[in-house]
């Protein structure tokens, strides 16, 4: 019913007799979309749908190449259910209106550990399409294993070499790397910061809790250092007006011996160019001060000394350049909009584009 329905207004599509093939090889393959207010378990009432190919590397290379018979596939260029496929292909979406948020909802169906870090591919058949697949992040043009297409999309899930993450994002869960940073963007990654902070600040120098939790850790940017897996590191960042302020740093005595800390610092210094940043200023212990000389900080002619919590400290500062591709009000809006630290990838408000504006503004009573 619904290839029928399809049909009436995407001529061409292949026989029900093909898609029932590519279902009976990889039922993850057709996913029927239905407005929540029509769904009943008992009388199920789908209206539209969305398609995907889970190519092997064969069938992803004829797509880019332009050989792929789309409306009859092979099933010997797909991969079965529990394989993971080379590439994922956008068969076929028909979900007009509101329905088109359906769409969304089934690229979580493919966000599954076997499909999530598979790049998803599709070609625009209608203007309508192609605005939609724009809107998603996808990009027109790509190359796979020699061939080369600049009419086929592509939406690059596949996570990058970590040397060109930055270095504030690196962290990749269930992925063994020695040690790596992410910003804390959730209720439990604060957590975890907390945790490693009461370990080291609290539990090893005695420090009372209302002085290492100042008031100051929800106006702030926290990096979250792990060892492997482990929460072991964190680092607090404050900005101000014409300079950022790096505070908190603390390692688990366990880690020590990982140079997380320089990572940790490394990172904050990127995090701050990358906002624009061209000072940034510190407050070291005195014993310290070499130490943070490693980055280029120096104390300034003009540096007062202070103490708090029975440590003696000094100001320190470090001159840099603002990031290329820093974050300014001249960027791109949804650059703007995207996740703390996560400027490098489309955000969810981006995918959210591809919807009809059905509120365009609220209706003010005088």
């Amino acid at each position: 019913m619904l290839m029928d329905r399809a049909r009436q207004d995407l001529p061409g599509l292949g026989a029900n007799e093909a898609v029932h093939r590519v279902v009976s090889h990889n039922p993850d393959s057709f996913w029927a979309i239905a407005r929540r207010e029509n769904f009943s378990s008992r009388e199920r009432r789908p209206e539209g749908f969305q398609a995907y190919l889970m190519l092997n590397h064969d069938g992803l290379r004829q797509l880019v190449a332009g050989t792929f018979k789309g409306t009859d596939p092979d099933t010997s260029l797909l991969a079965s259910q529990h394989e993971k496929p080379a590439g994922i292909y956008i068969w076929c979406t028909h979900a007009w209106g509101a329905l088109s948020g359906g769409m969304s909802l089934t690229l979580q169906k493919i966000s599954t550990p076997i499909y999530r870090d598979v790049d998803v591919y599709s070609c625009a058949s209608t203007p309508e399409g192609k605005y939609t697949l724009e809107g998603l992040g996808f990009t027109c043009g790509c190359t796979y294993d020699g061939a080369v297409s600049e009419t086929v999309y592509k939406y690059t899930r596949s996570q990058p070499e970590a040397a060109s993450r930055p270095l504030y994002d690196n962290y990749v869960a269930d992925e063994a790397a020695a040690s790596s940073v992410t910003v804390a963007r959730t209720m439990e990654e604060l957590s975890r910061v907390f945790s490693v902070r009461s370990a080291v600040y609290m539990a090893e120098q005695r420090c009372p809790y209302g002085e290492e939790f100042d008031g100051n850790d929800f106006s702030a940017t926290h990096l979250l250092g792990y060892a492997g897996q482990e929460p072991a590191a964190c680092l607090r960042i404050r900005y101000f007006a014409g300079f950022a302020k790096l505070e908190r740093l603390a390692v688990r005595k366990e880690f020590r011996g990982h140079k997380l800390a320089q990572q940790m610092i490394r990172a904050g210094i990127e995090m701050c160019r990358m906002k624009g940043y061209t000072r940034i200023y510190g407050q070291s212990e005195q014993s310290l001060v070499e130490w943070y000389g490693q980055f280029g900080f120096r104390v300034p002619n003009e540096a007062r000394e202070l103490s708090f919590s029975e440590f003696g400290f000094v100001e320190i500062v470090l001159d840099v350049t603002a990031h290329p591709d820093a974050v300014s009000i001249e960027s791109d809006p949804y650059v703007i909009i995207r996740p703390e630290g996560r400027w490098h990838t489309p955000g969810i408000l981006e995918k959210s584009a591809a919807r009809d504006v059905t509120r365009p503004g609220a209706v003010r009573q005088a």
